[in-house]
């Protein structure tokens, strides 16, 4: 019986050495964490705004709702079932049998996104074990708008695409903690020397340069030119050419991003402005033209022979347009106005030093003032999540490189994204700056808008007197195919467009081709005040830029000429 004793007292000995000296720690860490009560304290996600003339305005808010959380150990199965599945209705998250199921367990959630209403009632309940959390839901009041733009929250409060997406991590803030000793209802105390309170640093607030009442505007026509035009597919960007501030974005069709589960498929949130690469076609001859004139080869009045077409490297580049009249001895300036291919090729071979043959040193120039000049096929630093397009490099090692190269200068056989097209064209015609795009104006901070500031150009891409002269051809091309008075007298617009072929199947397709117009204008004798770029789809469609892109862009012009208060230039009295 002693030995019993005292063998009974020895395992006790060395069970407690164990407990109080080599698990000293984790037994501490245990009691601590029964002990503890441990409380994320949730950061306030910033608010988005746009521009309503000079003033911001908040088109994405936050609203209070409530997480409901159920201690099993200590709440009354039957009366939390019966008292909370009405309340919670929909936002109900959990089956009560599975709540219950383990009585050991002391944290539950049972309802997510409780409206403040219903957190009431069950607040008044005053039911032990159960109690509430508040959170955050996002909210997008003006529906559909700018939904490309803007993204959206998942339910796990995460920013996906859109400015929510690619300004996740400064619209999340950091998220606060709160640690404190608690009794046995779980409640906390305020005394204990290992209370710690980290407060939440909340998300910043962002200013957008979308002004809102054009944003609106510009996707009404969208919408109405889809069914008059009967396209599915519409998508346009309106840009300031002298700082490269967006002032829309649009995308039809759209989605709602406060009801983002809402479509068909994931590819309805796609921003077609900045994450959808397609070959723009012919407006891409405005750079190879400007480039040709930059390096002194190339003038509006300089001719070539036109045979309406040309072999390369055993494949034939034709142009659309093959009038009797566009055949022999051209100008530059009709090669621009036709938009014949034959033109932009031989401006390629003039860029190389040859008549005839397009040389290495021609496709590196091009290559030069695609990719480097003009930014095309690679991301261009907007705040937004964009996708670099493509382009082939000089000395690839392929076969058919004059010939794809003699696509290139007609906007095909490469892949750029329409904020690149638009970005380019912008210096093209502002002097020669390119100014890296940009959707973000500034912050509010305290209910005070802090402005960015000012943007210097990041590079020069061409010289003012090649801008000047390529504004010209531009206005003289639109001023060609100007049909009862499009542009008012006063006004200074010019255009070009595309016809591109769609690859399907490894081969450029003969029953879809997609239709781009890109437009400049503002007040004649001064600098353009706006760049509007348009596109135009449907699969299994054939769009022209001149049937279905024009008409887009005219509309969109005369309603922003009108909302920027663009004035027609002042006549002299005689």
């Amino acid at each position: 019986m002693r030995l019993g004793l005292l063998a009974a007292m020895g395992v006790i000995v060395v069970r407690l050495f164990f407990i109080q000296i080599v698990q000293h720690d984790e037994w501490v860490e245990k009691a601590a964490a029964q002990q503890t009560l441990s409380n994320v304290l949730p950061a306030k996600r910033g608010e988005i705004y746009m521009m309503d003339g000079s003033e911001p305005v908040a088109v994405v808010m936050n609203t209070t709702v409530y997480t409901v959380i159920v201690d099993p150990m200590l709440a009354n199965d039957e009366m939390a079932e019966k008292e909370l599945t009405e309340i919670l209705g929909d936002k109900r998250t959990a089956e009560w049998s599975d709540v219950f199921a383990d009585r050991t367990r002391r944290y539950y959630i049972v309802g997510k996104n409780v409206e403040r209403k219903a957190a009431e009632k069950i607040a008044e309940l005053d039911m032990t074990g159960v109690w509430l959390q508040s959170n955050t839901k996002r909210v997008y009041p003006e529906g559909e708008l700018a939904a490309g733009v803007l993204g959206f929250v998942n339910a796990d409060g995460v920013g996906q695409y859109g400015i929510e997406g690619a300004m996740n991590e400064e619209l999340s803030g950091t998220d606060g903690l709160m640690k404190t000793v608690k009794d046995i209802n779980n409640v906390a105390l305020s005394i204990g020397d290992d209370n710690i309170k980290i407060p939440a640093q909340n998300g910043e607030n962002v200013v957008l340069t979308i002004d809102k009442t054009l944003q609106y505007n510009v996707e009404k026509i969208l919408e109405k030119k889809s069914g008059e035009l009967g396209f599915k597919n519409m998508s346009a960007v309106v840009m300031d050419p002298n700082t490269g501030k967006v002032l829309a974005m649009a995308n039809y069709p759209s989605y709602d991003p406060g009801n983002y589960g809402n479509v068909e498929s994931a590819a309805a949130y796609v921003n077609h402005v900045v994450e959808d690469p397609f070959e723009p076609a012919s407006v891409c001859k405005t750079f190879t033209f400007a480039a040709a004139t930059e390096l002194g080869v190339m003038t509006a009045d300089k001719t070539f022979t036109n045979y309406g077409e040309v072999t390369i490297d055993g494949w034939p580049i034709r142009n659309a347009e093959q009038g009797a009249n566009l055949l022999g001895t051209q100008t530059m300036q009709t090669a621009f106005n036709y938009s014949l291919n034959t033109g932009s090729t031989q401006a390629l071979r003039w860029m190389g030093g040859s008549e005839t043959e397009i040389t290495d040193a021609a496709r590196e120039k091009l290559y030069d003032y695609y990719y480097n000049h003009f930014g095309l096929g690679h991301y261009t630093g907007i705040e937004l999540y964009e996708s670099p397009g493509y382009l082939v490099e000089p000395h690839a090692d392929m076969y058919g490189l004059a010939s794809l190269y003699a696509n290139m200068t007609f906007g095909q056989n490469m892949q750029a994204t329409m904020i690149q097209v638009a970005s380019a064209i912008s210096s093209v015609v502002n002097g020669g700056k390119y100014y890296t795009p940009t959707i973000v104006a500034g912050k509010m901070v305290n209910g005070e808008f802090i402005a960015e500031e000012k943007r210097e150009a990041s590079r020069q891409t061409i010289s003012e007197e090649t801008s000047a002269a390529m504004r010209q051809m531009l206005y003289n091309t639109r001023s060609m195919w100007r049909i009862n008075g499009t542009d008012p007298e006063g006004y200074y617009v010019g255009g070009k467009t595309g016809t591109a072929q769609v690859i399907k199947n490894g081969a450029y397709s003969m029953d879809e081709t997609q239709a781009t117009y890109v437009g400049v204008g503002g007040t004649e004798g001064e600098l353009p005040q706006y760049v509007i770029m348009v596109r135009v789809w449907e699969e299994g469609k054939l769009a022209g830029g001149q049937e279905h892109a024009l008409p887009v862009f005219n509309e969109l012009k005369n309603y922003v000429q009108n909302y920027l208060r663009v004035q027609p230039k002042v006549k002299e009295a005689e």
